[in-house]
């Protein structure tokens, strides 16, 4: 059965607004039909507004977490999120190395609001640690640009970033379009076989929080639910381009997603 369901292992921090972080993961792999478990890295005071306070959870406790879910649970894949400084970087290094099965990582480093969620000097560890072990990176422009040191500007940059990004030792990456300018909005997704592009009209919005954890939290839960990696990222895709069309409305900032919209789509 767990084939099936698709196990997902999230180790991210936790959102008290509940519009990014492990609220939105286990929000989409839930409503993808999947299984959220979670080794949660840091406690967020946080809502549309941006974040006021970032408690970090001792590397030992999320080392714990995830081993406690992979020795009795297991995962089908995991995801990882923001993890805060080089010692957690470290620590979700080691987990990977342990846990055989995709890894889809988001180098979480700002938040909506701008609040750096990711030190400095961790970006270095995240270059030589993480992305090796990823399955599948999910960079936007500006954390591409702050691996790769190139800018990213238009589709070609996305294309030479994402190859820069795939010689450093990703087996694929999904170049988000978000921050690159233009009325359509373009995800290139880069594999050492080809690429595959993912595009739609450009959505007008404050309404975009969390956005990122949306993506590759939908992608970790079709890897894990045994989908191709093509097909797993146009469902995320699309799921997250509906809602965000689909937004609640809520707050008077950068406001969340409606992650429960295929529930309302099927009344």
């Amino acid at each position: 059965m767990g084939k099936t369901l698709g196990r997902v292992l999230i180790i991210a921090g936790s959102d008290s607004g509940g519009g990014a972080g492990i609220q939105a993961d286990i929000k989409t792999v839930t409503m993808l039909g999947g299984y959220a478990a979670t080794a949660i890295t840091a406690v967020t005071v946080q809502n549309t507004l941006g974040v006021t306070g970032v408690h970090p959870i001792p590397p030992q406790v999320v080392e714990a977490q995830a081993r406690a879910v992979l020795d009795d649970i297991g995962a089908d894949a995991v995801k990882t999120g923001m993890l805060g400084d080089v010692a957690m970087v470290e620590t979700v290094a080691r987990i990977l190395g342990g846990a055989p099965v995709p890894a889809v990582v988001d180098p979480v480093m700002v938040a909506k609001g701008g609040s750096n969620l990711l030190a400095p000097e961790a970006v270095d560890a995240v270059r030589v640690l993480l992305i090796p072990r990823a399955g599948l990176l999910t960079p936007n422009a500006p954390e591409a640009q702050a691996l790769t040191g190139l800018a990213v500007e238009s589709l070609d940059d996305q294309r030479r970033a994402g190859e820069a990004l795939l010689k450093l030792g990703a087996r694929a990456v999904l170049m988000k379009g978000g921050h690159v300018p233009g009325e359509t909005v373009t995800d290139l997704l880069l594999t050492p076989d080809g690429e595959t592009t993912y595009e739609g009209e450009r959505l007008h919005t404050r309404h975009t929080h969390g956005t990122g954890c949306t993506l590759a939290s939908a992608c970790a839960t079709g890897l894990a639910q045994g989908l191709p990696l093509t097909q797993a990222v146009a469902r995320a895709w699309a799921y997250v381009h509906e809602a965000m069309r689909a937004a609640p409305g809520l707050g008077a900032g950068h406001g969340p997603l409606d992650h429960g919209w295929p529930l309302r789509a099927a009344k």
